[in-house]
């Protein structure tokens, strides 16, 4: 079992990533970078199953990685998260933008 402090730490990151429509850009990166900072510090194994959670592309994060590194790694993911929510919030878009079938044609 987790104990309060990760449990907090982690919803802290899900919930500054949830808010990017609501946080300007550059507020939230700083966040979660400190908050991503805190687990690779002190549970990494935390930090890639919530990277599973939010379904970051585990081949580009290393890809990046490797290419940048001189660009410190909370930065490098904290910007596939806010990547990955925006793609989140833009297929919600389209798909509610999509005309809906009569109501006798639903299942």
């Amino acid at each position: 079992m987790q104990s309060d402090n990760k449990l907090t730490l982690l919803e802290n990151i899900v919930e500054t990533a949830n808010s990017i429509k609501e946080t300007p850009k550059e507020e939230i990166r700083n966040r979660l970078i400190f908050l991503i900072n805190e687990l690779i510090n002190n549970d990494f194994q935390a930090l890639v199953q919530l990277l599973y959670r939010i379904d970051v592309n585990e081949n580009k994060l290393k890809n990046l990685l490797k290419q940048n590194t001189d660009i410190e790694s909370a930065k490098i993911i904290a910007d596939l998260i806010i990547d990955r929510q925006l793609q989140k919030i833009a297929t919600k878009k389209e798909f509610s933008k999509r005309k809906k079938p009569p109501a006798d044609e639903n299942w």
